[in-house]
């Protein structure tokens, strides 16, 4: 069933958004050759909880950390370990935070420098991909119409989003109904609704867009072994058309030392 907010608790739910913003600029700032995913994880949890918030993440279905750490061919689900952070490396970074009983979830993909030609090729049409898919979260527009704007703008670069991966709704639950996938047609699927808050993520591969599970039950993995980037809002559908309640972003991503 597809849970409607209210405007106040699209307020409240703004409140979590704000940290989990937050906690990603914090971390953009941090992925640096040599700096661990274990690192950012500590960091992460540190900001977070002193914010009086709680990371939504750690314990969620057993996962063991505070961020999900997602290197190069690693799509979403990374545990943070000791692995350091190298020149060239993408790094997907994804939190979820829970304050007053409301949950927030965004992710970026930061890269390190020197960046190749087809990282910042991928990330640039990831990121556009996003903009466009949350344009689309209006009231009367369909759940198609999102998916269709990621995938047309994903695959006019020749990538492939991934098709087992999708978005979400969001509120109380880290995972309410509907799922929003990252490709489809236009004019389909169920009516989006004033009240509605999904999480659009788009998870898109420089190779195929087949995945893997890794060793640890959690990481996925591009099958081929291809560059991936992941990023995600979370919006709320309203009167004014869509409302990024993650506001994370700038209009480029700074290329990290």
């Amino acid at each position: 069933m597809i849970v409607r907010k209210t405007p106040e608790e699209i307020e409240n739910m703004a409140e979590s958004g704000a940290i989990v913003a937050r906690c990603l600029k914090m971390l953009r700032a941090k992925c640096r050759a040599g700096t661990t995913t274990r690192e950012l994880d500590v960091a992460a949890e540190k900001l977070i909880r002193g914010l009086g918030a709680t990371p939504a993440f750690k314990g969620y279905r057993g996962f063991p950390a505070s961020i999900c750490a997602s290197p190069n061919a690693m799509v979403v689900h990374g545990i943070p370990d000791d692995r350091k952070l190298e020149r060239g490396d993408l790094l997907s970074i994804d939190v979820g935070v829970e304050y007053e009983g409301w949950i927030g979830d965004a992710a970026i993909t930061v890269p390190l420098r020197p960046a190749s030609k087809v990282s910042t090729a991928l990330l640039k049409a990831t990121r556009e991909a996003l903009e466009l898919g949350v344009e689309q979260c209006r009231p009367g527009n369909r759940l198609g119409d999102i998916g269709h704007a990621v995938q047309s703008r994903v695959e006019a670069d020749g990538f492939s989003v991934i098709r087992s991966l999708v978005g979400h709704g969001i509120g109380r639950e880290m995972h309410e109904e509907p799922q929003v996938p990252n490709f489809g047609e236009p004019g389909r699927g169920p009516v989006l609704q004033e009240g509605m808050v999904l999480c659009v993520e788009p998870m898109v591969c420089t190779g195929g867009q087949d995945v893997r599970i890794g060793e640890d039950n959690w990481a996925v993995y591009s099958s081929d072994g291809s560059l991936t980037a992941h990023f995600e809002h979370t919006i709320a559908i309203t009167a004014n058309g869509p409302r990024v309640l993650t506001p994370w972003h700038r209009k480029e991503e700074r290329v990290a030392a």
